[in-house]
Protein backbone atom coordinates (compact mmCIF):
# COMPACT_ATOMS: atom_id res chain seq x y z
CA UNK A 1 0.00 0.00 0.00
CA UNK A 2 1.09 3.56 -0.70
CA UNK A 3 2.44 5.71 2.09
CA UNK A 4 -0.05 8.42 1.22
CA UNK A 5 -1.37 9.80 4.51
CA UNK A 6 -0.34 13.35 5.32
CA UNK A 7 -1.41 13.92 8.89
CA UNK A 8 -2.79 17.32 9.83
CA UNK A 9 -2.10 17.00 13.53
CA UNK A 10 -2.62 19.25 16.52
CA UNK A 11 -3.91 19.41 20.04
CA UNK A 12 -7.53 20.64 19.97
CA UNK A 13 -8.04 24.40 19.54
CA UNK A 14 -4.62 25.02 18.02
CA UNK A 15 -5.32 26.02 14.40
CA UNK A 16 -6.01 22.71 12.66
CA UNK A 17 -9.44 23.75 11.38
CA UNK A 18 -8.13 27.09 10.12
CA UNK A 19 -5.36 25.33 8.19
CA UNK A 20 -7.78 22.87 6.62
CA UNK A 21 -10.13 25.67 5.57
CA UNK A 22 -7.20 27.53 3.99
CA UNK A 23 -6.30 24.38 2.03
CA UNK A 24 -9.92 23.88 0.98
CA UNK A 25 -9.90 27.38 -0.51
CA UNK A 26 -6.46 27.02 -2.10
CA UNK A 27 -7.38 23.72 -3.73
CA UNK A 28 -10.80 24.97 -4.89
CA UNK A 29 -9.24 28.13 -6.37
CA UNK A 30 -12.73 29.63 -6.62
CA UNK A 31 -13.92 33.23 -6.79
CA UNK A 32 -15.84 32.95 -3.52
CA UNK A 33 -15.06 31.28 -0.18
CA UNK A 34 -15.62 27.56 0.30
CA UNK A 35 -18.33 26.86 2.87
CA UNK A 36 -16.79 26.09 6.26
CA UNK A 37 -19.10 23.08 6.40
CA UNK A 38 -17.48 21.61 3.30
CA UNK A 39 -13.88 21.85 4.50
CA UNK A 40 -13.96 18.32 5.90
CA UNK A 41 -13.79 17.05 2.31
CA UNK A 42 -10.16 18.21 2.20
CA UNK A 43 -9.00 16.26 5.25
CA UNK A 44 -10.89 13.31 6.67
CA UNK A 45 -10.92 12.91 10.42
CA UNK A 46 -9.33 9.70 11.70
CA UNK A 47 -11.89 9.22 14.48
CA UNK A 48 -15.22 9.40 12.62
CA UNK A 49 -17.48 6.66 13.93
CA UNK A 50 -19.15 5.91 10.60
CA UNK A 51 -15.77 4.98 9.07
CA UNK A 52 -15.27 2.41 11.81
CA UNK A 53 -18.78 1.12 11.25
CA UNK A 54 -18.10 0.74 7.52
CA UNK A 55 -14.99 -1.40 7.98
CA UNK A 56 -16.63 -3.47 10.73
CA UNK A 57 -19.59 -4.19 8.44
CA UNK A 58 -21.69 -4.74 11.54
CA UNK A 59 -23.02 -2.72 14.50
CA UNK A 60 -20.28 -1.29 16.71
CA UNK A 61 -20.04 0.24 20.16
CA UNK A 62 -17.83 3.37 19.97
CA UNK A 63 -17.36 3.16 23.73
CA UNK A 64 -15.56 -0.18 23.36
CA UNK A 65 -12.01 1.16 23.17
CA UNK A 66 -10.43 -2.24 22.49
CA UNK A 67 -12.68 -2.90 19.50
CA UNK A 68 -12.20 0.58 18.06
CA UNK A 69 -8.42 0.29 18.32
CA UNK A 70 -8.54 -3.07 16.55
CA UNK A 71 -10.57 -1.48 13.76
CA UNK A 72 -8.27 1.54 13.41
CA UNK A 73 -5.68 -0.15 11.11
CA UNK A 74 -8.53 -1.19 8.80
CA UNK A 75 -9.89 2.36 8.74
CA UNK A 76 -6.50 3.81 7.82
CA UNK A 77 -5.85 1.15 5.18
CA UNK A 78 -9.26 1.98 3.75
CA UNK A 79 -8.19 5.61 3.40
CA UNK A 80 -5.02 4.77 1.45
CA UNK A 81 -6.78 2.15 -0.69
CA UNK A 82 -7.80 4.86 -3.18
CA UNK A 83 -4.18 4.77 -4.42
CA UNK A 84 -3.92 8.58 -4.35
CA UNK A 85 -0.50 10.14 -3.86
CA UNK A 86 -1.76 12.19 -0.91
CA UNK A 87 -4.58 11.61 1.55
CA UNK A 88 -4.92 14.43 4.06
CA UNK A 89 -6.11 13.15 7.44
CA UNK A 90 -6.94 15.33 10.43
CA UNK A 91 -5.96 13.98 13.84
CA UNK A 92 -5.89 15.07 17.46
CA UNK A 93 -4.23 11.81 18.47
CA UNK A 94 -0.74 11.86 19.88
CA UNK A 95 1.85 9.94 17.87
CA UNK A 96 1.89 7.06 20.33
CA UNK A 97 1.01 3.39 20.70
CA UNK A 98 -2.30 2.75 22.48
CA UNK A 99 -2.82 -0.79 23.78
CA UNK A 100 -0.30 -2.18 21.29
CA UNK A 101 -1.87 -0.31 18.35
CA UNK A 102 0.27 2.42 16.70
CA UNK A 103 -2.12 5.33 16.24
CA UNK A 104 0.05 6.90 13.52
CA UNK A 105 1.50 3.94 11.58
CA UNK A 106 4.74 4.69 9.73
CA UNK A 107 3.92 2.23 6.95
CA UNK A 108 0.95 4.34 5.78
CA UNK A 109 2.41 7.79 6.41
CA UNK A 110 3.90 10.09 3.78
CA UNK A 111 4.44 13.14 6.04
CA UNK A 112 2.80 15.33 8.67
CA UNK A 113 1.90 18.94 9.33
CA UNK A 114 1.93 19.67 13.05
CA UNK A 115 0.38 22.86 14.43
CA UNK A 116 0.95 24.00 17.99
CA UNK A 117 -0.30 26.98 19.96
CA UNK A 118 0.77 28.69 23.15
CA UNK A 119 -0.91 26.46 25.74
CA UNK A 120 -1.86 29.48 27.83
CA UNK A 121 -4.14 30.64 25.00
CA UNK A 122 -5.06 27.14 23.87
CA UNK A 123 -6.41 26.21 27.30
CA UNK A 124 -8.86 29.15 27.21
CA UNK A 125 -10.25 28.00 23.86
CA UNK A 126 -10.25 24.41 25.12
CA UNK A 127 -12.33 25.39 28.15
CA UNK A 128 -14.81 27.29 25.99
CA UNK A 129 -15.08 24.46 23.43
CA UNK A 130 -15.66 21.69 25.95
CA UNK A 131 -17.78 23.69 28.39
CA UNK A 132 -15.22 23.51 31.21
CA UNK A 133 -14.03 25.96 33.82
CA UNK A 134 -10.50 27.29 33.32
CA UNK A 135 -9.33 25.18 36.24
CA UNK A 136 -10.86 22.01 34.79
CA UNK A 137 -9.26 22.71 31.42
CA UNK A 138 -5.82 23.31 32.95
CA UNK A 139 -6.09 20.01 34.82
CA UNK A 140 -7.31 18.16 31.71
CA UNK A 141 -4.64 19.35 29.26
CA UNK A 142 -1.96 18.58 31.85
CA UNK A 143 -3.11 15.01 32.51
CA UNK A 144 -0.95 12.26 30.94
CA UNK A 145 -4.04 10.19 30.08
CA UNK A 146 -6.17 12.97 28.60
CA UNK A 147 -8.45 11.68 25.85
CA UNK A 148 -11.56 12.84 24.03
CA UNK A 149 -14.26 10.33 25.01
CA UNK A 150 -16.34 8.65 22.30
CA UNK A 151 -19.77 9.88 21.29
CA UNK A 152 -22.22 9.18 18.47
CA UNK A 153 -19.94 10.87 15.92
CA UNK A 154 -16.38 10.03 17.02
CA UNK A 155 -14.37 7.29 18.67
CA UNK A 156 -11.89 7.92 21.48
CA UNK A 157 -8.98 10.23 20.66
CA UNK A 158 -5.81 9.65 22.67
CA UNK A 159 -4.24 13.07 23.19
CA UNK A 160 -2.34 12.82 26.48
CA UNK A 161 -1.10 16.06 28.01
CA UNK A 162 -0.27 19.08 25.86
CA UNK A 163 3.45 18.58 26.46
CA UNK A 164 3.28 14.86 25.72
CA UNK A 165 1.34 15.54 22.52
CA UNK A 166 3.81 18.15 21.26
CA UNK A 167 6.79 15.94 22.09
CA UNK A 168 5.25 12.94 20.36
CA UNK A 169 5.04 14.82 17.06
CA UNK A 170 8.11 17.08 17.19
CA UNK A 171 10.92 15.19 18.92
CA UNK A 172 12.87 12.08 18.11
CA UNK A 173 13.87 10.78 14.72
CA UNK A 174 10.94 10.63 12.30
CA UNK A 175 10.95 8.34 9.25
CA UNK A 176 9.00 10.98 7.34
CA UNK A 177 9.02 14.81 7.08
CA UNK A 178 7.11 16.76 9.73
CA UNK A 179 6.36 20.44 9.07
CA UNK A 180 5.97 22.17 12.44
CA UNK A 181 4.04 25.45 12.53
CA UNK A 182 3.20 27.72 15.44
CA UNK A 183 -0.28 29.25 15.47
CA UNK A 184 1.20 32.59 16.52
CA UNK A 185 3.47 32.66 13.45
CA UNK A 186 0.49 31.81 11.26
CA UNK A 187 -1.37 34.82 12.68
CA UNK A 188 1.61 37.14 12.28
CA UNK A 189 2.67 36.01 8.80
CA UNK A 190 0.03 33.78 7.19
CA UNK A 191 1.55 34.12 3.74
CA UNK A 192 4.92 32.65 4.75
CA UNK A 193 3.37 29.88 6.85
CA UNK A 194 0.73 28.83 4.34
CA UNK A 195 3.33 28.91 1.57
CA UNK A 196 5.21 26.28 3.59
CA UNK A 197 2.04 24.20 3.80
CA UNK A 198 1.47 24.35 0.04
CA UNK A 199 5.12 23.51 -0.67
CA UNK A 200 5.06 20.66 1.86
CA UNK A 201 2.20 19.09 -0.08
CA UNK A 202 4.10 19.44 -3.35
CA UNK A 203 1.63 21.86 -4.90
CA UNK A 204 2.73 24.83 -7.02
CA UNK A 205 2.66 28.16 -5.18
CA UNK A 206 0.54 30.74 -6.98
CA UNK A 207 0.71 34.19 -5.34
CA UNK A 208 -2.76 35.39 -6.33
CA UNK A 209 -4.33 32.08 -5.42
CA UNK A 210 -2.50 32.08 -2.08
CA UNK A 211 -3.64 35.61 -1.22
CA UNK A 212 -7.22 34.77 -2.11
CA UNK A 213 -7.21 31.56 -0.04
CA UNK A 214 -5.82 33.48 2.96
CA UNK A 215 -8.53 36.14 2.57
CA UNK A 216 -11.24 33.49 2.22
CA UNK A 217 -10.04 31.75 5.40
CA UNK A 218 -9.66 34.91 7.50
CA UNK A 219 -11.14 34.84 10.98
CA UNK A 220 -13.65 37.51 9.97
CA UNK A 221 -14.88 35.40 7.05
CA UNK A 222 -15.08 32.19 9.10
CA UNK A 223 -16.90 33.94 11.94
CA UNK A 224 -19.43 35.49 9.56
CA UNK A 225 -20.06 32.14 7.89
CA UNK A 226 -20.64 30.49 11.26
CA UNK A 227 -23.15 33.21 12.22
CA UNK A 228 -25.11 32.60 9.01
CA UNK A 229 -24.99 28.82 8.65
CA UNK A 230 -23.57 27.35 11.84
CA UNK A 231 -20.58 25.01 11.89
CA UNK A 232 -20.77 21.23 12.04
CA UNK A 233 -17.58 20.97 14.13
CA UNK A 234 -18.88 23.18 16.95
CA UNK A 235 -19.35 21.26 20.17
CA UNK A 236 -22.70 21.29 21.96
CA UNK A 237 -21.00 22.84 24.99
CA UNK A 238 -19.79 25.98 23.18
CA UNK A 239 -21.72 28.91 21.79
CA UNK A 240 -19.33 29.54 18.90
CA UNK A 241 -16.46 27.63 17.29
CA UNK A 242 -14.74 30.71 15.83
CA UNK A 243 -14.96 32.75 19.03
CA UNK A 244 -11.82 34.92 19.16
CA UNK A 245 -8.79 33.28 17.56
CA UNK A 246 -6.39 35.73 19.18
CA UNK A 247 -3.01 35.42 20.82
CA UNK A 248 -2.05 36.76 24.22
CA UNK A 249 -5.60 36.57 25.53
CA UNK A 250 -4.32 34.60 28.53
CA UNK A 251 -2.75 37.79 29.92
CA UNK A 252 -6.18 39.18 30.79
CA UNK A 253 -8.43 36.09 30.87
CA UNK A 254 -6.46 33.30 32.57
CA UNK A 255 -6.21 33.48 36.34
CA UNK A 256 -2.60 34.17 37.51
CA UNK A 257 -2.46 31.03 39.66
CA UNK A 258 -3.48 28.94 36.62
CA UNK A 259 -0.87 30.70 34.47
CA UNK A 260 1.70 29.75 37.09
CA UNK A 261 0.47 26.16 37.14
CA UNK A 262 0.57 25.82 33.34
CA UNK A 263 4.05 27.31 33.14
CA UNK A 264 5.29 24.99 35.87
CA UNK A 265 3.79 21.88 34.26
CA UNK A 266 4.70 22.62 30.65
CA UNK A 267 7.80 24.78 31.11
CA UNK A 268 10.23 22.56 29.23
CA UNK A 269 8.16 22.23 26.06
CA UNK A 270 6.97 25.85 26.18
CA UNK A 271 10.57 27.00 26.37
CA UNK A 272 11.61 24.68 23.56
CA UNK A 273 9.04 26.24 21.22
CA UNK A 274 9.57 29.87 22.18
CA UNK A 275 6.68 30.39 24.58
CA UNK A 276 8.94 31.03 27.57
CA UNK A 277 12.34 32.69 27.80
Amino acid sequence: MKKSIVWMASYPKSGNTWTRIFLANYIANATEPVSINQSYHVALGDSITKMYRMVAQSPIDPANIEDMLNLRPLVLRGIVANNADINLVKTHNARVVARDVPLIPDELTRSAIYILRNPLDMVLSYARHYGMSHEEAVYTVSHPDNANPPDAETVTQFMRSWSDHVRSWTTGKSPYPVLVLRYEDMLADPKTCFTKVVEHLGMPVDEARLDRAILFSSFKELSEQEKKQGFIEKSEESERFFAKGQQGQWKTDLEPRLVKKMKHTHRKVMKQHGYLE
